[in-house]
């Protein structure tokens, strides 16, 4: 995330967005997804992770980035600057 660039509003908001997250564990059923996932295809370490932890808790993946998760079989991704009308 490019945390430089927020305004103190944007900054404000992800501040209360994330008081308000919980966190998942990186069990083994994350991280066997996130293995085949690398198998796939060549994706990076961390998005590998974050889709596997998605797929594992049956949860949307929330990114700015939807274009590396698209390929992704029965992963939900959801781009909030999208969905507001900011590119």
């Amino acid at each position: 995330m490019g945390y430089h660039l927020l305004t103190q509003a944007e900054a404000d908001q992800l501040e209360e967005f994330f008081a308000n997250t919980s966190t998942l564990p990186l069990a083994p059923p994350v991280l066997d997804q996130a293995v085949k996932l690398r198998r796939q295809r060549k994706m990076k370490l961390g998005d590998a992770l974050v889709a596997g932890t998605a797929l594992a808790y049956g949860c949307t993946l929330v990114t700015r980035n939807t274009q590396d998760f698209v390929w992704v079989p029965g992963l939900m991704v959801f781009d909030p600057f999208a969905a507001a009308g900011r590119s």
